[in-house]
């Protein structure tokens, strides 16, 4: 499964063409599209008109969501968290703590154009898209 993250979203509401949205699109014809309850916030939160984001809730609800957290995996992303500081390596958002450890321990692909993720694959193993 690939889970794709708001930084692609935003840019695929948008009508950016990346590299990222590219493949998005071409995975969007496959039922490997899967999104996390939190990311699905993210993504909701930014719009600003509402029927925009009506349609967005509409599509993105129509794909597979993950629960992202939860007691157990809040444990684990904060370990992961620390060992990515105990190797000089600091994460800026939490989202992205959450999100890079679910997929980690769950054996999901990320799909995603934030950079921050890059050290997650570097340094703990997460499988990009």
């Amino acid at each position: 499964m690939i889970v794709v993250d708001s930084s692609v979203w935003v840019d695929y509401f948008n009508g950016r063409s990346t590299p990222e949205t590219d493949r998005l699109d071409a995975y969007l014809d496959t039922d490997l599209v899967a999104i996390g309850d939190l990311i699905l916030t993210e993504v909701l939160q930014g719009f600003r008109d509402e029927r925009a984001a009506m349609r967005a809730e509409e599509m993105l609800t129509r794909l597979v969501i993950f629960d992202l957290l939860g007691e157990r995996r809040a444990r684990d992303a904060a370990r992961r968290y620390r060992e990515l500081r105990r190797r000089g390596v600091t994460i800026r958002k939490t989202a992205d703590v959450v999100i890079a450890s679910f997929c980690i321990a769950e054996n999901h692909r990320l799909l995603a154009s934030d950079r921050d993720f890059d050290l997650f694959t570097r340094e703990l193993g997460l499988m990009r898209a």
